[in-house]
């Protein structure tokens, strides 16, 4: 949780303050999902737990729904940004890949269960946003294939996006389900069963 901020007058500008209060929130709001449920959580809630007030809640937020949308929209940025930068330093093989994302659901499980989990509730804009994100993680996928297939003639180098959009969601659905039903599962142990299952799946 971001510092609160010091009483009395502190130099920071109200770009600066409202910065701060807004990450308080979100996380709080995470939190908060994380535990109880999207349908669970009301804006009393996220302001009981952040420790603000409403007053501060309306000057960030028009109201829960952008509460929920921003904080959905870090998650998918830190998401990827990980995952690029990771794939910066191992290099972009499918393994890579699909460690990528399980290792950055595993550094916090709290925002784990929170979007992998209940934000399937939250309506039409945040499931297009999570559609957004697979998306853009197939495409990895895809390019990646394509480059061994130019090298590797055993490989099928016609397949299709929607073939990897397919392994994603198998991968996410494999993740979730582990979250689901486990207090601390170890994501990333998918990743052998599910490199070797994808490589084979990838031949002609």
């Amino acid at each position: 949780m971001p510092p609160r901020l010091p009483r009395g007058p502190h130099g920071l500008s109200r770009d600066e303050v409202l910065t701060i209060q807004r990450e308080r929130l979100m996380i709080a709001y995470t939190e908060l999902v994380a535990a109880h449920g999207f349908h669970a959580t009301g804006i009393g809630d996220v302001v009981k737990r952040s420790g603000m007030s409403r007053t501060a809640f309306y000057d960030c937020f028009d109201g829960l729904d952008a509460c929920a949308d921003a904080a959905c929209q870090r998650f998918i940025q830190v998401l990827v940004t990980e995952m690029t930068a990771h794939l910066a330093d191992v290099g972009n093989d499918l393994p890579a890949v699909i460690g990528a994302y399980l290792g950055a659901l595993q550094r916090d499980l709290v925002v784990a269960r929170c979007f992998q989990l209940e934000f399937d509730a939250a309506g039409p804009v945040a499931r297009e946003r999570r559609r957004t994100a697979l998306t853009l993680i197939a495409r990895l996928l895809l390019d990646e294939h394509r480059r061994m297939a130019a090298d590797d003639p055993a490989l099928d180098p016609d397949l299709d996006l929607e073939v990897f959009l397919g392994a994603v969601y198998a991968v996410r659905q494999l993740a979730s389900d582990r979250l689901d039903t486990e207090p601390a599962p170890d994501l990333p142990s998918l990743e052998p069963q599910l490199s070797g299952w994808l490589t084979r799946s990838l031949r002609r």
